[in-house]
């Protein structure tokens, strides 16, 4: 069987470097740990003869011998796609593999899918993709048409400004600001419904910092764990503004109705202790995050 593997000298590096780097420097994305050497630690093996009775996910999958995986592109840390190589890389990406290993899919049988955050149920409800691993919030409007798996990490809704600006220390101050989130998100209905502010829509979040850094709009809004990667990437223009005033599960996006596929997850992440910790060690931690694995529901 073929093992992801976690290159040790990682700790210290600052999370944009890891997202650039990906696969390419030995972390875990890179399965069998080709740049790594004797040092690395196994994370994970490819599950052999898997069986999920009662799961028309797995069944699909197999019957297709790939696993596809909805996930973000333009999230450093969490789920990137470097522009040049198409490496995917972060905490959400490496989740995914994660999950694909223990159900005996190996990389080259993992097709992800960058889907927007608009998008994502119904993707999911049409059998577009097996399950989505990309900061997404469970919520009860979306459970209404979808399941989760999870939740694996737990955050607050944050706020990202200009490092310079020191009017903005939290949502009471964004009454005559503009701000920015991606359309389809729980921050940006949020802060339209409890805090009355103007807000301006985007297909990604890069597009967000984009117009943050161009002037354009006073914040962005997301989740924190979102916006400390975009920091680490440009401290000297960007900075985290006041603290996290919310509460974000993330979970994994499953069909409707598929508890074979939930439990099966669930058991994996109730179990996976030392593999959660290792990657948000290599991920989320070097950027200030803190956090620790949350239980199931």
């Amino acid at each position: 069987m073929r093992k992801t593997r976690l290159a040790g000298a990682f700790a210290g590096i600052a999370i944009a470097a890891l997202a650039l780097a990906g696969c390419n420097s030995g972390s875990p994305t890179t399965p069998g740990g080709a740049a790594g050497g004797d040092d690395d630690k196994a994370l994970w093996e490819v599950a052999s003869d898997v069986k999920l009775d009662g799961s028309p996910t797995f069944d699909r999958a197999s019957k297709a011998d790939k696993i596809v995986v909805g996930v973000k592109s333009d999230q450093p840390g969490l789920g990137y796609e470097d522009a040049v190589s198409g490496e995917r890389s972060g905490f959400d990406v490496e989740i995914a593999r994660w999950i694909a290993a223990s159900l005996g899919f190996d990389e080259d049988q993992i097709d992800f899918q960058t889907i927007p955050s608009a998008n994502r149920e119904q993707e999911i409800v049409n059998g577009n993709i097996d399950y989505y691993v990309g900061t997404y919030s469970m919520t009860p409007a979306r459970d209404e048409v979808i399941d989760f798996a999870g939740p694996y990490f737990i955050t607050g809704q944050g706020l990202l400004v200009a490092a310079d600006d020191d009017s903005i220390n939290g949502p009471d101050d964004l009454k005559d600001k503009v701000t920015c989130s991606v359309t389809g998100s729980t921050p940006l209905q949020r802060i339209r419904d409890e805090y009355n502010g103007e807000v301006t829509e985007r297909q990604t979040y890069s597009e967000c910092v984009e117009q943050l850094l161009n002037g354009q709009v006073d914040a962005i809004t997301t989740d924190e764990a979102i916006l400390a990667g975009y920091v680490a990437e440009d401290k000297d223009k960007l900075k985290l503004a006041g603290k996290p005033f919310s509460e974000e599960r993330y979970g994994v996006g499953l069909a409707d109705g598929d508890t074979v596929l939930k439990d099966h997850i669930n058991k994996l992440f109730t179990d996976g202790g030392d593999v959660w910790t290792a990657l948000y060690d290599e991920y989320l931690k070097p950027s200030g995050v803190e956090a620790e694995q949350p239980a199931v529901d």
